[in-house]
C-alpha cells in the first residue's frame, strides 16, 4: 500500500512539472507588472485628475491596457513592446460631485496575461454657495446653478469682465453706509449677465431664500426694500453735468472710491449685456437721503445692450439714467420707494416697452429731469403702461427736462389733489415750460383713465391735455406689450400683471 502511494506522488509530480513548462498555459502574470498609479487622490468638483503615466512590462510582450471606471469599461489602449507607457486624465463631470470613483488599470500581454492596478478618486462636493469679498479685476465667470453672496460693495474694475451664467442668484449682504453691498461695473470694465426667460439671473438680499431654478422668492413680498444695495454700471459717455465737467461721482458710492466715477466723451461706449435680470429689494442708504437705485446706469453709452429687466421694491428708484446714450427694451418696475422712473442730466437714449406697478410709497411713476450744464439732449419713452396708487403722481417734468415721450397709458391714479401733486402730469419750473413750448419737450398719443371727478386738464397740466386721451381701464390702444415680461419676472408669475 505504502509503494503504491509513493508512485502516485511520483507520478502527480512528473505531471506538475511538465505543465509549468507549457508555455501556451501560463502561470499568474507571467512577468507582467503595472506601475505609476497612485492608489488615490482628490480633486474638486469639476477639476482634473492627472495626467498620471501607467508603465507596462511584460517579458512576453505588451497587448493592451484597458480602463475601467465603477465597473464599466471607460477606455482601451493598444500597448506594443516589453515596456511602454501611457498617460491618463479625467476630468470629473457634475454627477461626479461628493463621490469616490474607482478606477481599475488592467494590463495584458500578448498571451492573455495580466496585471491589475486599482485607484480611488475622490470628488469633492461642489460648492453652489460663493461668498465674494474683493473686487474682480480678471475676467471672471459666475456659474448657472450657483449663488453668489456679495460682502459688500463688489466693484468689476477697468479691464475686466464678469460674465454671470443664466440662472444665477446674487444675494448682497444686509449693510448701510459704507458698508452697504452693491455691484459696480466701473468705467471701462464689462458685465455679461445673459439670462434666459426660462432661467432669469436674480439679484436679491442674503434674507431671501431663494435657490437657483425659482422664480418667486418663498419667504419674501415684493414690498420689502432696502435690505441691500443694487446694481451699479458706469461708462464714458457724455451727461450734462453741473459747471461743465466731463466726469463726476455717482450718487449711492462715497466719493472716496474712484470705480464710482462715471461720464466721459465717448457715446458709443461698451459696459456689456444685461438680459433677462431681476433686481430685488435694494436701495440701501449710504447716507442721509442718498440711497442706491436697483439699476443706476451712470454714463452708459449706446454700445451696451440691455433688454428685459425687472425691479423690484426698491427703497430708491426702480431704474434711473445720469447722461448716457444707452437705450433699454422691456423694462419693469414694481413698488419703487421712490421714483419707478428717473432720468437725469441728458440721457439721449431710448426706453421702449416698459411697465409700471406704483407700490404705497411711490412719489412719481416718471420723474424727468433736465441737463445740467450746456449740453443738450433728451430721451425718449415710449409704449408703456403705468398703473398708479394713492398716493403716486403720474410724472413730473422739471429742470428743464427734454425729449418725446409717447404711446405711454396710466391708470389707478387717484384724483389730482392741488395741494399736494398727487395723480397729475405737471411741468415744474420756466425752464421746463420754455422746454415744452419751443418743442424741446414733446408729448403724443398718451392715455389715461380718468379718475372720478377728474378731467384731462387738471390731470394733464399745463397745455399738456392736449395730446392726452381718455380711455376706459381696459380700452387703450396705446401701451406695453405684455408678452414680453411672461414666465421670466416675478410680476408676472404672482398675477400682478392681470390688469396689463
Amino acid at each position: 500500500m505504502k509503494k503504491f502511494n509513493y508512485l502516485l506522488m511520483l507520478f502527480s509530480a512528473v505531471i506538475i512539472t511538465f505543465t509549468s513548462c507549457d508555455d501556451d498555459d501560463p502561470t499568474p502574470d507571467n512577468g507582467v507588472t503595472i506601475s505609476g498609479i497612485p492608489a488615490t487622490a482628490t480633486i474638486p468638483a469639476g477639476g482634473t485628475l492627472g495626467p498620471v503615466t501607467a508603465t507596462a512590462t511584460a517579458p512576453d510582450g505588451l497587448a493592451q491596457l484597458s480602463i475601467t471606471k465603477d465597473g464599466a469599461p471607460l477606455a482601451t489602449v493598444p500597448l506594443s513592446g516589453t515596456t511602454a507607457s501611457a498617460p491618463f486624465e479625467y476630468t470629473a463631470t457634475p454627477a461626479d460631485a461628493g463621490k469616490n470613483i474607482v478606477f481599475v488599470f488592467t494590463v495584458t500581454d500578448v498571451d492573455g496575461d495580466a496585471a491589475t492596478a486599482q485607484h480611488v478618486l475622490t470628488v469633492q462636493a461642489e460648492e453652489t454657495t460663493v461668498r465674494v469679498t474683493s473686487n474682480i479685476t480678471t475676467n471672471t465667470t459666475w456659474e448657472t446653478g450657483k449663488t453668489y453672496i456679495l460682502g459688500g460693495r463688489i466693484s468689476v474694475t477697468a479691464g475686466a469682465t464678469l460674465t454671470i451664467e443664466e440662472g444665477v442668484v446674487v444675494k448682497g449682504e444686509v449693510g448701510t453706509g459704507a458698508n452697504a453691498s452693491a455691484l459696480v461695473i466701473a468705467r471701462g470694465a464689462k458685465i455679461d449677465a445673459q439670462g434666459t426667460a426660462t432661467a432669469p439671473i436674480i439679484f436679491t438680499t442674503i434674507a431671501d431664500e431663494i435657490e437657483p431654478g425659482m422664480i418667486e422668492s418663498p419667504n419674501l413680498t415684493p414690498d420689502l426694500n432696502g435690505l441691500w444695495g443694487g446694481l451699479l454700471i458706469l461708462g464714458n459717455a457724455r451727461g450734462s453735468f453741473a459747471g461743465n465737467v466731463t466726469e463726476i461721482q455717482i450718487e449711492g458710492i462715497p466719493p472716496s472710491d474712484t470705480n464710482g466715477l462715471y461720464g466721459g466723451t465717448n457715446d458709443e461706449d461698451n459696459s456689456g449685456i444685461l438680459k433677462f435680470v431681476s433686481i430685488r429689494h435694494g436701495g440701501a442708504n449710504i447716507g442721509e437721503g442718498n440711497e442706491i437705485n436697483g439699476l443706476t446706469l451712470g454714463g452708459v453709452g449706446s454700445g451696451t445692450v440691455i433688454e428685459n429687466v425687472e425691479v423690484i421694491g426698491n427703497q430708491d428708484d426702480g431704474i434711473e439714467w445720469f447722461g448716457g446714450t444707452v437705450s433699454v427694451t422691456n423694462a419693469l418696475v414694481w413698488n419703487a420707494g421712490d421714483d419707478a422712473l428717473d432720468t437725469d442730466q441728458a440721457w439721449a437714449g431710448t426706453l421702449d416697452n416698459f411697465i409700471v406697478l406704483c407700490g404705497d410709497n411711490t412719489d412719481h411713476a416718471l420723474e424727468i429731469d433736465g441737463p445740467e450744464g450746456s449740453y443738450l439732449a433728451g430721451h425718449t419713452l415710449m409704449n408703456g403702461s403705468v398703473k398708479g396708487n394713492p398716493t403716486a403722481e403720474l410724472g413730473d417734468f422739471r429742470d428743464g427736462a427734454r425729449g418725446m415721450f409717447e404711446k405711454i397709458y396710466f391708470f389707478d391714479f387717484p384724483a389730482p389733489a392741488a395741494s399736494d401733486g398727487r395723480g397729475d402730469f405737471s411741468l415744474s419750473g420756466d425752464k421746463t415750460l420754455t422746454a415744452f413750448a419751443d418743442g424741446s419737450l414733446k408729448f403724443a398719443s398718451l392715455e389715461t383713465v380718468l379718475p372720478e371727478g377728474a378731467t384731462l386738464a387738471n390731470v394733464f397740466r399745463s397745455g399738456t391735455d392736449v395730446h392726452a386721451t381718455a380711455v376706459a381701464k381696459g380700452a387703450n390702444t396705446v401701451g406695453a406689450d405684455k408678452a414680453a415680461f411672461v414666465a421670466w419676472t416675478w410680476a408676472d408669475v404672482s398675477g400682478a400683471l392681470a390688469d396689463f
